[in-house]
């Protein structure tokens, strides 16, 4: 994900409150000592690291250990510190015997989950805080891009209704950069936990590759200054899941590995508290009324179902502000009672000359190009008025691309000329018909 300046937010919930016993933290004995003795399987750690392992304080985690030691499951093999926090624990033959049965079952290992309830009952304060943007804070988030006025005025209540909507539009312009955006625009951070107990099934819940997580590596929480909050879960910013064509709808139901025996969260879930953004849509390998099938109950009713591999379901909320960019016409991809529940359509239209050499300007500061305007005034004579192609928002991205890429073939400076515009626009532009006349580029 592409990092900008975030506006400042003011809505934020609280991240939960660390568990004092294990009734608090809503897991069963049986459960948590599992997770112990497969954390132990082939290790040896000190009690203060176990419980860091498992993120759960050592408190809490102390008379499971000495019960586990008294079923001789656990030994001691020495002491790093004073307490037992310092005691070295390992597996007995019998501990590691027993922790085979258990990874047979379910091979997680990690911190422990959270139960359902809790992160409901979290994600209700969640949906409960989260404030509403303005006009300046919607501009500053947006400060990064050139989008017109009339676009903003549109996407600010979008933003505030939360609900869903569809950004179309010719291609090039931009939706899967807004819609990225707004996201950000929310701005702001959450907590999710590292992973979800649903009737002593685990679903796992954070995902490096999409979470921006908002800790430190190697953060750590002593034994006298124990953590203020649940360290089951992880503070990220507000997240902002994009799929593209490789959406399939096994992709928005829980996924069920055979061979470590849990579940992964689908991406909705992933998104939850933040913006899914379903780029290209209408282009992915199901038909798009299957799609938008799945998606009616969540948008309606603001809650979402999935099911367990055993078959079990169950109802999970549903705060993600749903975006759906597309090149297509939204009545060819959705009937009316589906585009009913998507309550916003913005059109994204090619950018204006004035728009266009902002654009091409802010993307000369990127790359430390000096800008001159007779740049897009030659473009448009030379290149868009005769071949009557359209201005498009990548466009000078693209071609200042082509232009670098060039400089750098032939070992010169980077600069911008009409003899490397035109290359540019020769390698990047498609020509084509019975006589070789030009048509509109493609991007």
């Amino acid at each position: 994900m592409q990092t900008v300046l975030m506006p400042e937010a003011v809505d934020q919930a609280a991240p939960p409150p660390p568990p004092a016993t294990l009734e608090e933290a809503g897991l069963a004995r049986d459960h948590v000592e599992q997770l112990l003795i497969k954390t132990l399987y082939g290790s040896e750690l000190a009690g203060s690291v176990l419980a860091e392992r498992v993120r759960l304080p050592y408190g809490v985690l102390e008379p499971l250990i000495e019960r586990q030691r008294a079923e001789r499951l656990i030994e001691v093999r020495g002491a790093a510190g004073t307490g037992s926090a310092g005691y070295r624990y390992a597996l007995t033959d019998l501990g590691r015997e027993r922790a085979g049965q258990y990874l047979s079952v379910n091979a997680y290992v990690g911190p422990a989950p959270v139960p359902l309830a809790a992160y409901v009952a979290y994600m209700r304060t969640v949906g409960a805080a989260r404030g509403y943007i303005d006009r300046a804070r919607l501009r500053q988030g947006f400060a990064h891009l050139v989008v017109s006025e009339r676009v903003l005025e549109q996407l600010g209540p979008a933003v505030n209704a939360n609900k869903a909507l569809f950004l179309y539009g010719p291609p090039g312009n931009g939706k899967t950069v807004i819609g990225e955006g707004m996201g950000r625009t929310i701005g702001g951070d959450m907590s999710i936990p590292y992973a979800l107990d649903v009737d002593g099934a685990i679903v796992t819940m954070y995902d490096p590759a999409g979470h921006q997580t908002l800790e430190a590596d190697g953060d750590q929480v002593s034994i006298i200054a124990p953590a203020p909050v649940d360290r089951r879960w992880i503070r990220i910013r507000r997240p902002v899941v994009v799929a593209g064509g490789e959406l399939t709808l096994d992709m928005l139901d829980l996924s069920f590995n055979p061979i470590t025996r849990f579940h992964e969260a689908p991406l909705q879930l992933k998104a939850n508290g933040g913006v899914f953004l379903v780029d290209d849509f209408g282009r992915q390998r199901i038909r798009p009324h299957e799609l938008l099938n799945r998606w009616i109950v969540p948008l309606e009713s603001r809650v979402d179902y999935l099911t367990l591999h055993t078959g079990r379901k169950f109802q999970i909320p549903f705060e993600t502000f749903v975006v759906f960019a597309t090149n297509l016409n939204p009545a060819d991809l959705a009937d009316e009672a589906f585009l009913r529940r998507i309550p916003y359509k913005i059109r994204i239209d090619d950018p204006t000359v004035e728009e266009f050499t902002r654009i091409f300007e802010m993307n000369c500061q990127r790359r430390r190009l000096p800008f001159h305007q007779v740049m897009v005034a030659y473009l448009q004579r030379r290149h868009y008025g005769p071949a009557g192609r359209p201005f498009r928002a990548c466009h000078p991205r693209d071609l200042l691309d082509q232009i670098s890429a060039l400089c750098r073939y032939r070992g010169i400076e980077p600069a911008i000329t009409r003899e490397l515009l035109d290359a540019a626009c020769r390698a990047y532009f498609v020509r084509g018909g019975a006589a070789g006349a030009p048509v509109p580029g493609v991007a």
